[in-house]
């Protein structure tokens, strides 16, 4: 079975979206060699540059980063203040709404992430 432990982000400005994942999250755990990365949960987020990365993220629905937190609108309001850029404001996903929270940013490059709050026991 495999486990997955990184997401990587590269990024033609590797220095602008660290600073900003710097406020996200906080001080980061690795920076060497132009490479950043902040231990989140039980995963990583590692940025770092890449030659063949130019712009802005032209697809950024094609994967979206997700961040669990037991206060999705309070989150939301202190990542919009840092700049994120909103995508969709809190929700409360399927039919009947539920228990379930969603919001969806995008960082400085344009990289979709979700704020979502915990998984309903089954």
């Amino acid at each position: 079975m495999l486990s997955l432990t990184t997401v990587m982000i590269n990024s033609e400005d590797p220095s602008a979206l660290s600073a900003f994942y710097t406020k996200v999250l906080g001080k980061p755990g690795w920076d060497e060699g132009g490479y950043v990365g902040w231990q989140a949960g039980g995963g990583t987020l590692m940025i770092g540059p890449h030659s063949e990365v130019k712009g802005p993220n032209e697809m950024p629905g094609r994967i979206m980063i997700n961040f669990e937190t037991q206060d999705v609108k309070g989150e939301f309001d202190r990542l919009e203040a840092l700049g994120a850029t909103v995508q969709q404001e809190p929700y409360q996903p399927g039919p009947a709404g539920g228990e379930m929270w969603l919001a969806t940013l995008a960082d400085p490059d344009g990289n979709y992430f979700q704020l979502a709050s915990p998984m309903p026991a089954q």
